[in-house]
């Protein structure tokens, strides 16, 4: 599946996506050899691994955008890095509340496809004592 839209709108589109939890859409994004990487995370190839992965230190989580920023490779004309950067809302694994925890998250697209996806956070700044971190 091709996507005639802006690298940002893909990135935004992917992330919507997943926080659905509409993996079928969500992988249409994705450029072979696709990797992604969390705090205190092994690198996932599959998305159904992160969700495995996840499974345990929240219930959900939404996002809400501060900003997206494009910038393009100066020496690859077909490859972009975006940057989603805003808060995270939603509920710990134990049904705890949480919002305003800050990320960032770093996508490299390269002819119109997600080659990776690297996650930064404050996540285990904020996370209440109990809360599982450490997952298989």
């Amino acid at each position: 599946m091709s996507h005639d839209i802006t690298p940002a709108q893909l990135a935004r589109d992917f992330l919507d996506a997943m926080e659905a939890r509409d993996l079928v859409k969500a992988k249409s994004y994705l450029g072979g050899g696709f990797n992604m990487i969390f705090p205190n995370s092994p690198v996932f190839h599959e998305l159904e691994a992160l969700i495995a992965w996840s499974t345990g230190r929240y219930q959900s989580v939404r996002k809400t955008y501060e900003g997206v920023d494009e910038c393009p490779a100066v020496d690859a004309p077909n490859q972009t890095t975006v940057y989603c950067r805003g808060t995270l809302s939603g509920a710990w694994g134990n049904g705890t509340p949480f919002e305003g925890i800050r990320f960032i998250d770093r996508f490299t697209v390269l002819d119109g496809k997600l080659m990776d996806h690297k996650v930064w956070n404050d996540m285990a700044e904020v996370r209440p004592k109990g809360v599982s971190s450490d997952q298989p």
